[in-house]
């Protein structure tokens, strides 16, 4: 998913003084209109960096660590992240989950209340992607979404826009804190709060840290063990706290979140999957009921999973000392037959990996060596499976 991640380039940038391409930031008054995480004093106490993203100024990364030993933490400790910049839609009524069900792509009917399930918010005339969103079933007449930052007001909008009598949809965008607790040792460390630990995958339950009710779902986008904490926006501050204060937990900002999850090969909304990219393009028909009667963009999905996509979305790993970056030109031999979508250094494996969307005619099998575009030098690099490291999500 994420669900806003931070472009791999970002980091050499902030460091050089320079805002990153995506942003539109140009002046001191815009600065001012980004939104805040309620944690935003608690992460200038901790000496992060911060960009624009998505509309919210957030931490890119810290002092005393940066992206190398935050990525480390989660890979083989614990570190907490402030995600808080993900939206948070809320559908209520008599009805509100099989509405929500015919609308985004997944099933919602494969799972019972207390589970939250990856799904996508595609657009009905094109199937492109929209957003991709967490959704938590709380009870047929109650679903809490979680989509991507920028995407929120629009998804909030087309659901509205088709809720039936009775059903209600509310931007609450701003009333949650969202904490990603994550790595090898993030039971360990929230079983000493008394926060529960042992639900399922993909599960999630009520339970109190500090005074406050939060919510704490078995999820996260490292591919590590991790538990997302919803908690009211208020009350933000208290539970960072507790969590920060345990021992050997390093607060980790969105570039270590982004190098993480490119090693798992997860994709990013705006550049993996996007509304010129189709659920069967970004290889995320598994996050597809194909056999509902209804959801957005169904019947232009169906088609072309029937016919078959002339892109699809593939790994790649460097062999050449080369860091693929997105937009970059993908080639076998003197043909284009590619474009990077995501790409960095791995700090686990020490070379290049990439995602690129890749021609499907010719078929090229995984294992073979293509080419990429680096600033007029092409480097060597090997189609390869996703995840380039073996989650420990279970």
């Amino acid at each position: 998913m994420d669900v806003d991640g931070i472009p791999p380039m970002l980091t050499s940038r902030v460091r050089a003084g320079k805002l990153p391409p995506m942003t539109e930031v140009t002046s001191d008054a815009a600065e001012t209109r980004l939104r805040r995480s309620p944690l935003h004093e608690r992460h200038t106490a901790l000496g992060a960096k911060f960009a624009p993203f998505g509309g919210w100024q957030m931490p890119l990364e810290y002092a005393g660590g940066g992206v190398l030993k935050e990525h480390t933490a989660v890979r083989t400790g614990v570190g907490v992240f402030d995600v808080s910049h993900l939206g948070k839609v809320r559908v209520a009524g008599p009805g509100a989950a099989d509405f929500v069900n015919a609308c985004l792509t997944n099933d919602l009917g494969r799972i019972a209340p207390g589970k939250a399930q990856y799904t996508l918010c595609c657009d009905d005339a094109t199937g492109g992607v929209v957003d991709d969103i967490i959704a938590y079933l709380h009870a047929d007449d109650h679903v809490f979404l979680v989509p991507n930052a920028a995407n929120t007001a629009e998804v909030a909008r087309r659901l509205r826009a088709a809720a039936p009598a009775g059903v209600t949809v509310t931007d609450e965008h701003e009333a949650y804190a969202v904490l990603a607790v994550q790595g090898p040792r993030s039971a360990e460390l929230l079983d000493g709060l008394g926060l529960p630990t042992g639900h399922e995958y993909m599960s999630f339950s009520t339970a109190t840290l500090a005074g406050v009710e939060l919510t704490v779902c078995r999820t996260g986008y490292t591919g590590e063990l991790g538990y997302e904490l919803v908690v009211p926006a208020e009350h933000a501050v208290a539970v960072w706290d507790a969590i920060v204060a345990a021992v050997d937990v390093r607060a980790c900002g969105l570039a270590a979140r982004d190098t993480l999850r490119t090693e798992m090969g997860y994709p990013l909304h705006g550049q993996d999957l996007s509304p010129e990219i189709t659920p069967v393009q970004g290889r995320s028909g598994w996050a597809v009921g194909w056999d509902k009667p209804a959801f957005w963009g169904r019947d232009v999905l169906r088609a072309e999973k029937a016919a078959g996509p002339a892109r699809t979305l593939r790994g790649l790993t460097a062999v050449d000392r080369a860091i693929p970056r997105p937009g970059m030109a993908v080639y076998a031999g003197d043909k284009q037959v590619g474009t990077v979508t995501s790409g960095t250094f791995s700090p686990t494996l020490k070379h290049g990996v990439a995602l690129a969307l890749v021609d499907t005619d010719p078929k090229l099998p995984d294992g073979e060596e293509l080419e990429v575009d680096i600033r007029g030098r092409r480097a060597r690099m090997r189609l390869t499976k996703p995840p380039f490291v073996q989650p420990s999500v279970r």
